[in-house]
């Protein structure tokens, strides 16, 4: 096979859906025994000086990460498909039975508590980030 430049590779990662690309992942963690997985944030050090760290920011973007589908997955996939626009009946159930994986990303509160809400009506276990 022809190697492939960075940006021939980037076009093709274009041209996959979320859930194929996030196949691709999990499939090369396995192959070359990695993680994608974004290294965690650092807590905040006071500055030079000996001055206070800024008071944080309140979140204003969320991400709903479903933790489980618990004992109505169907209800749950059913719910996961009203929510995520565009999303077929498979991809729904991929997603439903990968958990703990994230539904919405960088939405806003409201939104987030709406989804959060309607999930755990549907028996899912569900937090925000």
């Amino acid at each position: 096979m022809a190697k492939l430049s960075n940006e021939e590779l980037l076009d093709v990662f274009k041209e996959m859906t979320l859930l194929e690309l996030s196949e691709f992942v999990k499939q090369f963690e396995e192959t070359f025994d990695v993680t994608a997985a974004a290294p965690a944030a650092v807590a905040a050090v006071p500055a030079a000086g000996g001055a206070a760290a800024p008071a944080a920011e309140e979140q204003d973007e969320f991400d709903v990460i479903l933790d489980g589908a618990g004992d109505k997955k169907i209800q749950v996939i059913k719910v996961v498909r009203e929510i995520v626009s565009g999303l077929g009946l498979k991809e729904a159930k991929e997603l439903v039975e990968g958990a703990p994986k994230p539904i919405l990303e960088k939405v806003e509160k409201e939104k987030a508590e709406e989804a959060k809400a309607k999930l755990e009506e549907a028996g899912a276990t569900v937090s925000l980030k």
